[in-house]
């Protein structure tokens, strides 16, 4: 049986690198059958963000098709702290994406057999 992931990602465009390694895990979990979680925190919020640019990692799969893949078949949350402090708005995310804080995050990590990440 495979535990349930969180993977909170906590950069965007200003560490790109880092930001790629947490939702290329957070993908290729939900491919191996994982119930996952992502949560886009700091300059990680921007992700969630629809029609805002990115960034592009030589060798590496695009952060807009990675977060696609994790919203067809997991949840995307944007930190709500994160999310004011950049204006952003539920009319701003994703389809499908969530806009929610702290208690939404701990509920989640402290959920029995949760294996929690973050990048």
């Amino acid at each position: 049986m495979i535990r349930p992931l969180v993977v909170k990602v906590t950069c965007g465009a200003d560490d790109p690198e880092r930001a790629n390694q947490g939702l290329t895990v957070a993908a290729t979990a939900l491919t191996a059958g994982a119930d996952v979680s992502l949560w886009l925190t700091g300059e990680g919020a921007w992700l969630g963000v629809a029609g805002r640019e990115s960034f592009a990692l030589e060798h590496a799969a695009a952060p807009e098709g990675l977060v696609g893949a994790v919203l067809a078949g997991g949840r995307v949350t944007v930190c709500t702290q994160c999310a004011a402090r950049r204006g952003i708005t539920e009319a701003d995310v994703l389809p499908g994406t969530r806009i929610a804080g702290a208690a939404a995050y701990v509920e989640e990590v402290l959920a029995p057999d949760v294996q929690a990440l973050v990048y």
